[in-house]
């Protein structure tokens, strides 16, 4: 009697993987089970990140649609003192205080003028009320956030991106995306240039081949401006963003800060402030001529002064590019120029921050800046989608596919594997949505193969 040759057992999905291997093939498993985990784990608010960015970047130009009557005007022959462009909106608006006044930076643009503490406004907000520099005519008054000059749907779209309308605790989950894009990027990179000639070739393959070749050509083409985003999303983030300015700090290259310290004239400088015009101190019209004095040329931004003892502030506010962000303060009695600061004096890593920043939010190169922005936001939208149907593809379409095997770190050779995790504790504590996640996955990943571990080996009842 013939009997059949005995098969060997399938491996156990959980199985102790092989002895450490050298190089590459060590890593790799390593860097396909993070790269998997961290795309189904964090792809939903990449999504989220994704969509809002691809929406804030055509705000811009819906704003000029929207607002185009209270933005432009028919240009004239010669523009009005600044100062009775501010009474004509005080006269419109006289509730709050002047806040700051942008006199009209183009022919055919209004000026504005920024009331703060009036009602139904937020603190962090002012109302902006629009002027005909050439008639003093109040075009409009619309609410404006902050010193970027948004309006209201480039504001809603802002804060839905930045926070999801849910104040300090949403911003959780831009910077946990801005945390973890980086990761996935680079990992996605590794894995592409493993198998570039496999993924090269995308025509006339099917299935979750033709997936797999789509989404790491178009990762690769997309993976500098993800790692780009990522970086500058970080710098302004609650977490990380606050050990990178410490960090800025201790090397010298904080962003430098105008001293707007004045003299006590008895309350001069708040009086002219609130009424826009000449009646107490040099007023509004010299300390611009003041400013003009010391080269900053348009646009510009005048902040009033905050007390008696403090001086005007004139800034420089295009932050397109060429970038002019220069500032001076002016006495508001003598209208005397006490302080100048310039861009160009600016620290490297200061300078590469506010590039980075207005790169980021799309003003440094206007509209091409917008539109290269939606592009990457489209290309990582595309794909997520690709990641999640090669998981389901992975499946053969009956349920999603099993992941990469647990276990791939005991591959990787001591000598690597030691450095390796002080540089991704290090990580961590800079960046803690990159760290606590990722330990908190660990930790789940090695309770659940303990689990799995301990249900294998208990003994079948006879």
């Amino acid at each position: 009697m013939s009997t059949a040759p005995p098969t060997a057992p399938a491996p156990a999905p959980d199985a102790a993987p092989a002895p450490p291997r050298p190089g590459w093939a060590a890593l790799r498993p390593l860097v396909l089970r993070l790269h998997f985990y961290a795309g189904v784990l964090v792809a939903p608010f990449l999504l989220v990140a994704a969509a809002t960015g691809f929406l804030y970047a055509g705000a811009f130009q819906a704003e000029k649609l929207l607002y185009a009557h209270e933005m432009y005007v028919p240009a004239g022959d010669s523009k009005l003192p600044v100062s009775q462009q501010v009474a004509a909106a005080r006269k419109a608006h006289p509730e709050g205080t002047v806040a700051a006044v942008r006199p009209s930076p183009a022919d055919d643009e209004s000026t504005r003028v920024m009331l703060s503490g009036t009602d139904g406004v937020d603190a962090d907000h002012t109302l902006a009320v629009f002027v005909d520099p050439y008639t003093a005519e109040v075009r409009g008054a619309l609410e404006q956030y902050g010193s970027t000059g948004a309006l209201p749907v480039r504001t809603w779209i802002d804060e839905f991106h930045r926070d999801l309308h849910l104040g300090e605790p949403g911003r959780l989950y831009s910077e946990l995306a801005a945390s973890w894009l980086w990761v996935i990027a680079a990992g996605g990179l590794l894995l592409w240039f493993s198998r570039r000639r496999a993924l090269r070739r995308v025509r006339g393959t099917t299935g979750r081949r033709r997936t797999l070749g789509l989404h790491g050509t178009v990762g690769v083409w997309a993976a500098l401006g993800f790692l780009f985003l990522s970086a500058t999303g970080l710098t302004w983030s609650t977490y990380a963003g606050a050990h990178i300015d410490d960090l800025r700090t201790s090397l010298r290259q904080a962003t430098p800060s105008l001293s707007s310290a004045g003299g006590d004239h008895g309350g001069h400088g708040g009086a002219a402030a609130s009424g826009g015009t000449d009646g107490q101190g040099v007023g509004l019209d010299q300390v611009l001529a003041a400013a003009r004095s010391e080269g900053l040329s348009e646009p510009v931004e005048i902040a009033p002064p905050a007390d008696a003892s403090s001086a005007y502030v004139v800034r420089q506010v295009q932050r397109a590019w060429p970038t002019k962000q220069d500032a001076v303060a002016v006495d508001p009695a003598s209208g005397a120029v006490t302080d100048v600061l310039r861009f160009e004096d600016f620290p490297v890593l200061a300078k590469l921050t506010r590039w980075g920043i207005d790169l980021h939010t799309g003003v440094l190169f206007g509209l091409v800046n917008q539109i290269a922005l939606m592009a990457l936001t489209l290309a990582l939208i595309l794909l997520i989608v690709w990641g999640y149907r090669m998981w389901w593809q992975r499946g053969r379409g009956r349920s999603f596919g099993r992941p990469v095997p647990r276990g791939a770190w005991r591959q990787v050779p001591p000598r690597v594997l030691v450095p390796l995790a002080a540089l991704v504790a290090a990580l961590g504590y800079v960046v803690p949505l990159l760290g606590i996640p990722l330990v908190a996955f660990i930790a789940v990943d090695v309770v659940r193969g303990e689990i799995a571990y301990r249900r294998r080996s208990v003994p079948e009842a006879p």
